[in-house]
């Protein structure tokens, strides 16, 4: 099996970062990749999966960013400093 060039985790979007997560998991799991390539899939499968974790933290933080009003209805924003 053939696999695709490998394209910097940075550049992924979320939803890319974790299709590349999922296939790297079911390559492991076929019990097909040489040792060298388990632990390279391995590795690569951690670091998408903290960029996975990161984007959803962020996402979460702009979603608690959201004011409410005294009736708990959303009032507006306030800017979200990533950090």
């Amino acid at each position: 099996m053939e696999t695709p060039p490998e394209i910097a985790i940075d550049d992924l979007s979320f939803e890319d970062a974790l299709k590349e997560l999922e296939r790297i998991v079911g390559r492991l799991e076929s019990g097909d990749a040489t040792l060298d390539e388990s632990i390279r899939l391995y590795e690569r499968g951690d670091r998408l999966r903290v960029r996975c974790a990161e984007r959803l933290d962020a996402a979460q933080a702009r979603i608690e960013a959201i004011r409410l009003d005294a009736e708990g209805k959303p009032q507006g924003t306030r800017p979200f400093a990533a950090g």
